[in-house]
């Protein structure tokens, strides 16, 4: 048994590889700045969590220290941890010493990778494979958590690209479900964005498999792989029955549900479980997830989604008018990240300006932890977004004052769609 230390326990990925040492019986603790849903639950799995950064988290007798991507050399418990010795990892670094000891499938892309990890983990699961899953959301199949232990030699991860994280890992499967102009905080460029798929991608072994979206407007440029290389699209004879069944809605879930298939089908699991176990899933949380909820004693239905990323927010109120032709909608949209409102806020003015959507809030920007910049924080702002997009139905309000407003104005039945990877999502349990 050795004793692991996670600095940002709280963090999505951090969290999963923390139940995945304590599942392997290490005593585990972990750190991070405020108390949260995962801080809690993790708590209440045996784990020891410690609220605040302080050298003195940091104990002689750790034997591993793991941290999250996001920090940086001055916090105090990494510097302690390197002071004195201990072994240390991030994230990235830990989460690839793993997909060495396993047969593993990486999902990696722009978009999708969640629900595509949790559809792949659901399908082996139901197929008997018994897997390990690691992602980035909480799964209902998972008993509502991010992580699921398995005891056989497969391993499903959500590969993240920010950081070149993905570049540690070393699967046996890999899937992109797309590549697109995003963490351009972290690759400036576009181009640097595919040239890390592409590196993402030759680390495939000789007996190795690519699953890659062939409508995606960038699919990787591939020249003779060494590896078998499979495309999905739902132009294909499957996706008209994979439509047909999922619970999930929007074209985009479809696309991801094709690549659970053809990772089904590599691993020679029979369509009729995999049909089955895609037909069950109900989607994971904060993914267009549906909750019943009452504004100033009008009955709504919300739609809770973690949608950050102009093409993301495009697909699902793509998906909600698709799912709710005839009803009249609200959208609350948190932008996430100053950075990446700067970097595509041409993209972001026109996606809000095309959607057919009744009437869209966007509230103030969520500052990401050790990933902001002072000049760019001044140089966009939620309420010269709205500006830009000039339209009537688009108005800017404090999230202080969301509340109140939507109670006054949202009628019965409607729609209210509440989107952004920040904390955004507390509104929904205020109705």
């Amino acid at each position: 048994m050795s004793k692991i230390h996670l600095i940002g326990i709280g963090g999505i990925g951090v969290s999963a590889l923390a139940q995945y040492y304590l599942s392997k019986g290490h005593e585990v603790s972990g750190s991070d700045l405020v108390v949260s849903e995962i801080t809690d639950f993790l708590d209440k799995k045996g784990i020891k969590i410690i609220i605040g950064n302080k050298a003195e988290n940091i104990k002689s007798d750790f034997d591993l220290v793991v941290h999250s991507p996001a920090i940086k050399s001055d916090n105090p418990e990494y510097k302690k941890a390197k002071e004195s010795g201990i072994k240390t990892q991030s994230y990235p670094e830990a989460l690839g010493e793993l997909t060495k000891e396993f047969y593993t499938i990486a999902v990696a892309g722009a978009h999708g990778k969640s629900t595509t990890t949790a559809m792949i983990g659901i399908v082996l699961t139901k197929a008997g494979l018994d897997p390990t899953v690691i992602v980035g959301t909480k799964v209902k199949e998972f008993g509502g958590s991010n992580f699921r232990e398995g005891k056989s030699k497969f391993l499903v991860i959500e590969a993240c690209e920010y950081d070149s994280s993905f570049l540690y890992y070393l699967p046996k499967i890999s899937v992109i479900t797309n590549i697109d102009k995003e963490h351009l905080d972290y690759f400036k460029t576009f181009d640097n964005v595919k040239k890390a798929f592409k590196d993402f991608i030759v680390r495939l072994p000789k007996d190795g498999f690519l699953v890659f979206n062939k409508d995606d407007k960038y699919p990787p440029k591939l020249g003779k792989p060494k590896f078998k290389a499979i495309g999905y699209s739902v132009r294909q004879k499957q996706a008209k029955k994979i439509k047909s069944i999922i619970q999930v809605p929007g074209l985009h879930n479809v696309s991801n549900a094709l690549a659970a298939f053809q990772v089904a089908k590599i691993l020679a699991i029979p369509d009729g479980i995999t049909f089955k176990a895609l037909s069950e899933f109900t989607g994971t949380w904060r993914r267009f997830e549906l909750k019943q909820g009452i504004a100033n004693g009008k009955k709504i239905t919300i739609v809770s989604d973690y949608g950050h990323h102009p093409n993301e927010i495009l697909a699902t109120l793509k998906a909600s008018r698709e799912k709710y032709p005839k009803k009249k909608m609200w959208c609350v949209f948190q932008p996430h990240q100053h950075q990446r409102t700067y970097y595509l806020f041409k993209e972001f003015v026109k996606t809000f300006r095309d959607v057919k959507i009744d009437n869209i809030i966007i509230t103030d920007i969520y500052d990401v932890a050790g990933r902001e910049v002072k000049e760019i924080n001044k140089e966009v702002n939620s309420e010269l977004l709205v500006k830009k997009i000039n339209r009537k139905n688009v108005f800017y309000l404090p999230i202080s004052q969301i509340k109140n407003f939507i109670g006054k104005n949202i009628k019965s039945d409607d729609i209210l769609i509440i989107m952004g990877a920040g904390d955004i999502y507390k509104l929904s349990e205020k109705f």
